[in-house]
């Protein structure tokens, strides 16, 4: 019998890190998600679930802890999903920060809306178009 490393990642090793799940039932992780650990490990948890809580002390990029732990993304997100469920993370997007001025609720500042607002078509236009398609 051949003896393997228990960290390989052969697809035994990530069906146990996972409890057989293939897939992640949350939708709310993508690879630049923040996770924030809200808690310390305790007594009895899964080593990896222990290891994503020590290294997110600080926000960390979902793909970030992928390449800490060394496992891919979908079975991070797997993980992730297991401590989001139990409130011992959170997760949010990063946002986007700009020193151009003051940002509109979509995240854009008001000069990118009026550069957007000049490049829009005639409204005029718009109107033939519409009435050209209806007649087709």
């Amino acid at each position: 019998m051949i003896r393997r490393p228990f960290d390989d990642e052969t697809p035994d090793r990530l069906y146990a890190v996972t409890g057989g799940r293939s897939r992640a039932h949350e939708t709310a992780f993508d690879l630049v998600t923040l996770i924030i650990s809200e808690g310390a490990p305790s007594p009895g948890m899964q080593s990896e679930h222990i290891r994503i809580l020590r290294m997110c002390h600080r926000p960390m990029a979902v793909v970030e802890i992928s390449a800490a732990l060394g496992l891919p993304v979908s079975v991070v997100k797997i993980l992730l999903c297991d401590l989001l469920d139990t409130g011992r993370v959170s997760a949010r997007h990063p946002s986007v920060r700009s020193h151009a001025g003051p940002r509109s609720p979509e995240g854009r500042s008001s000069s990118e809306n009026h550069a957007g607002a000049q490049r829009l078509p005639n409204v005029d236009l718009l109107k033939k178009v519409l009435v050209g398609l209806q007649k087709l």
